[in-house]
């Protein structure tokens, strides 16, 4: 297979969530050119990143919604479920495991991690709170690859390198702090209060 792009990566995961929505309306097939007017791209676009991972579709008829939505479910590594952890219940943490949408995408939140004694043991968000503690035990037994990491900037680093240490895969962080973890870890960044200080520039333009 050619080298993927992550731009490609993060547009296949656009066509997974509209086909999933178009699935739900009722709607069978969809052409190329169609798919990219809606995500405002040229539909050579489309073509070009499907053309990754092989055919699909048919010349003439466009692509089947359920089975394409269902191939680029696959491509993603999500037909199985990929299950994952929250470390960090404050605010946003607590909010992200209410979050019942994770499950429409193929993620399993399947355990919620806190230091704070007056949250462990206890069910938050319908998820019971466990100690850092346990941390290992839970990615071992849970079989957990991902973790959600939405700690205080002071403690991102030490909590990313635990859980590193249990053998998680990958990490979704939402402190506004670069991680040092080995090249093998995947590492994407989430910086909310970023996102809003560029949108007040642009809001400002208006």
């Amino acid at each position: 297979m050619k080298n993927v792009s992550e731009n490609t990566i993060n547009r296949m995961s656009i066509y997974y969530r509209l086909l999933t929505y178009l699935a739900r309306q009722g709607t069978r097939t969809i052409s190329s050119k169609s798919l990219a007017n809606v995500l405002g791209i040229k539909d050579s676009q489309v073509r070009k990143d499907l053309s990754y991972f092989g055919k699909f579709g048919v010349r003439g008829a466009g692509y089947d919604v359920i089975e394409l939505s269902r191939k680029i479910l696959a491509i993603l590594g999500l037909e199985k479920g990929r299950k994952v952890a929250i470390i960090g219940m404050g605010n946003l943490g607590s909010a992200l495991a209410a979050f019942r949408g994770f499950s429409d995408f193929g993620f399993d939140i399947r355990a919620v991690f806190d230091n704070n004694p007056n949250k462990i043991g206890r069910t938050i968000r319908g998820h019971l709170c466990h100690s850092m503690e346990d941390l290992r035990k839970f990615v071992k037994s849970e079989s957990i690859e991902m973790i959600i990491l939405t700690v205080p900037t002071e403690q991102a680093q030490e909590t990313a390198s635990r859980a590193v240490e249990t053998g998680i895969k990958a990490i979704l962080n939402f402190a506004p702090v670069r991680l040092n973890v080995p090249a093998k870890v995947r590492v994407n960044n989430v910086d909310l209060a970023l996102e809003l200080k560029k949108l007040s520039y642009f809001a400002g333009k208006n």
